[in-house]
């Protein structure tokens, strides 16, 4: 009988402390245990255009100083994914489910870790800003055009705040949705995680006046919230037949929300879900977009949770 092959989970570092603790979030998350990682790196070494100088005798020293700042940084690198490794061996993965790739930089680092990204993996985890990150900003370069690009591929945006075993499903019912579902039903079943199935409905309840205009109907909540039960009550079914434990699969239908992505980091934070996963895209589909406005907003506004994009 052919043994089954292992899934793998691209994990690209920087040498950062940010870095670090996404491989420390890999770490934690027990369903990842099962799986290969591949730490990756890619490797900006000094342009061309320096090697160059080599031809003029004045610029000696300054060759040297390259020369030995670029083997430093490398060096710097290897080191970073020793320690990397270890955090993964402490807990548990084999050395043989560990893979080490530092490559040099070939298009641009988003580009390489896009093409990477496209040998198979079953998704890629990434911390929202790298080295060069500023407070302010809720994604970095490189994580923002991942976001934009990753389009085939399950992209985990890893969060300040330390995973815990409760997941936010947002789910509008969308074929995005669908495949969200099917992701976390395959991940965490035989796992004890919670899985709260959530959707998010305008209606035309108590909003301000101000907001009235993009509330829906009554009749069409009604009739919304009537077909909506259905389908979170099949996707609760679906996720208890993949392994999940029936009084840890819930579903709730909020109303009266000014902002489905406002709603949706609101429940995060107040019931304490570490992690919230969505469909890329939901049922307003727009070919120029690459990401939802959904979605787009919640990675924003619930920066400090882990977010799941899937495809």
């Amino acid at each position: 009988m052919k043994k089954k092959k292992k899934q793998k989970i691209l994990v690209p570092v920087d040498g950062s402390d940010r870095a670090l603790n996404t491989v420390k979030y890999v770490a934690r998350f027990n369903p990842f245990r099962n799986m290969d990682i591949v730490l990756f790196h890619v490797f900006s070494s000094v342009p061309e255009g320096y090697w160059d100088l080599e031809k003029d005798p004045r610029s000696t020293s300054t060759v040297r100083q390259v020369k030995s700042w670029e083997v430093q940084q490398r060096k710097n690198m290897e080191k970073f994914m020793e320690n990397a490794s270890q955090v993964l061996l402490k807990v548990g993965f084999s050395s043989e489910s560990i893979t080490i790739k530092i490559q040099n930089r070939k298009k641009g680092i988003a580009r390489d870790i896009i093409r990477e990204a496209r040998n198979g993996y079953a998704a890629i985890v990434t911390r929202r800003r790298g080295m060069t990150g500023l407070r302010r900003i809720v994604l970095g370069s490189i994580a923002t055009k991942l976001v934009e690009k990753l389009t085939f591929v399950p992209l985990i945006l890893v969060g300040k705040r330390t995973p815990n075993n409760k997941i936010l499903l947002a789910f509008d019912g969308s074929e995005n949705a669908a495949s969200a579902l099917e992701f976390v039903g395959s991940l965490f079943g035989g796992f004890d995680y919670e899985v709260s199935l959530f959707h998010v409905i305008r209606s035309n309840g108590e909003g301000q006046p101000e907001y009235q205009h993009i509330f829906s109907s009554k009749e069409y909540t009604r009739a919304a919230r009537k077909e909506m039960s259905e389908t979170l009550k099949a996707a609760q079914t679906k996720l208890i037949d993949m392994g999940l434990t029936t009084d840890k699969v819930s579903t709730q239908i909020a109303e009266k929300a000014i902002s489905r992505a406002g709603a949706i980091a609101d429940r995060a934070k107040q019931e304490d879900f570490g992690t919230i996963v969505m469909g890329r895209r939901g049922h307003s589909r727009i070919r120029d977009f690459f990401i939802g406005r959904v979605t787009n907003k919640v990675i924003h506004m619930a920066r400090d949770r882990t977010v799941w994009v899937i495809r």
